[in-house]
């Protein structure tokens, strides 16, 4: 298997988002905890799209971008930095989770996202 980029890797989770925010938006309770975790992990894979590291350093990036982080504080980041950490290790060992976010992490929920008279 041939080494997945971080960039890759990232954008597949962003898709991933998508499916997130489809459910997060039918619970019946208040969603504004769920909306900033989301937030802080979509800027997280935003900036390591842009940075892209290489793969061998891509836990040594997520470390110092959590060391530096200023806008959500250091927790937020670093709780969504050791998430996506967990599943960069997944997908070095899981072809079927590789396949589905270099798929674009296909989901129906995906389609609730879509605010109204949009489609996807």
């Amino acid at each position: 298997m041939t080494a997945l980029r971080p960039a890759a890797f990232c954008r597949g989770l962003l898709g991933a988002l998508e499916a997130s925010e489809g459910r997060r938006r039918r619970r019946k309770r208040d969603q504004t905890p769920d909306a900033i975790g989301l937030g802080v992990k979509r800027a997280l894979l935003e900036a390591a799209i842009a940075a892209d590291p290489e793969p061998e350093a891509f836990e040594g990036w997520l470390l110092e971008h959590t060391l530096t982080a200023r806008d959500a504080g250091v927790g937020a980041t670093r709780a969504m930095a050791l998430e996506v950490l967990h599943e960069w290790r997944l997908v070095e060992t899981s072809p079927a989770f590789r396949d589905w976010l270099e798929h674009g992490a296909p989901s129906a929920d995906a389609e609730d996202a879509a605010p109204r008279g949009e489609t996807r």
